[in-house]
């Protein structure tokens, strides 16, 4: 009878070991539940926070671009028009020197200001007595009409050597000197600097310029 009643005990004792052991399973199955599903919760939270910036990012990307690109636009146009003012500048100043440089087609295309402007320069250089400038006025070849030795002379050098005692006579600086520089009128050989005598300079259109192109005494 002791016997019974100790086997009764033991299975008792084991039924209710195996009940705490199962509740014991239970309650740890369901915590680990609880874990991974608060885990994959945070994952979720955090992917969605993660494609939230990343979208931001991207619209932040799009809204630059386009300004970056007209800005960079704007710098790789710029040359072009610095290249077309450059341009139109050179032509201007090409333009300008031509009408100084005086670039006529013939001695009927001189203004009367212009041959004024050029006589009394080639006044000031028979005034000053001064060969050089009066070279600088010069086209070569150039006639000059010595009484009785008339020629070309050739060069400038030619020109300087001949002296200034020799192409200044008295009675060519008083021709030249007066001349009326407005008064004159083109011809087929030029413009003549002279008070009316034999003794007088010529200047006339050569390549396009003014130029002395014969002296007379």
């Amino acid at each position: 009878m002791r016997k019974m009643n100790v086997w009764i005990a033991a299975v008792a004792a084991g039924v209710m070991i195996t009940g705490c052991g199962q509740s014991t399973v239970q309650d740890t199955t369901a915590a680990v539940s609880v874990q991974e599903t608060e885990t994959d919760e945070i994952i979720e939270i955090e992917s969605s926070e993660t494609e939230a910036a990343e979208a931001g990012e991207t619209e932040a990307a799009s809204d630059v671009r386009p300004s970056e690109s007209k800005e960079a636009g704007a710098e790789i146009e710029a040359p072009a028009e610095t290249q077309t003012e450059a341009g139109t500048a050179e032509q201007a100043e090409v333009s300008g020197n031509q009408e100084t440089a005086g670039e006529y087609e013939d001695n009927f295309a001189v203004d009367s200001a212009a041959s004024a402007d050029f006589a009394r320069q080639i006044q000031a250089a028979v005034a000053e007595k001064d060969l050089e400038k009066l070279a600088d006025l010069t086209a070569f070849p150039v006639y000059v009409g010595f009484p009785g030795d008339s020629g070309s002379v050739d060069s400038r050098e030619e020109f300087i050597a001949l002296g200034a005692d020799k192409i200044f006579t008295p009675e060519l600086t008083a021709s030249v000197a007066a001349a009326d520089p407005d008064s004159l009128s083109p011809s087929m050989a030029g413009f003549v600097l002279s008070d009316g005598s034999t003794a007088n300079i010529i200047f006339s259109v050569r390549d396009g310029m003014l130029a002395v192109s014969g002296i007379n005494y």
